[in-house]
């Protein structure tokens, strides 16, 4: 497989949906003052499982007060 078989009009696009989501997730989760677990549990979970972890912590990991 080369790069030029790739849908790069296709993937692009998702990408860049999946960083900004990302992006928004850690500044949230930098700027909250409290969470349910340890901040720097949710921060390996954003990272390392990308817009599933942002999702996850979205639901889960935002304490509402």
């Amino acid at each position: 497989m080369n790069f030029e078989s790739i849908p790069w009009m296709l993937i692009l696009p998702l990408a860049i949906i999946e960083l900004v989501i990302m992006i928004v997730a850690i500044v949230d989760l930098i700027r909250v003052k409290s969470t349910n677990g340890p901040k720097w549990m949710w921060a390996i979970i954003i990272i390392l499982t990308n817009i599933i972890g942002s999702i996850i912590y979205f639901i889960f990991g935002r304490r509402n007060e």
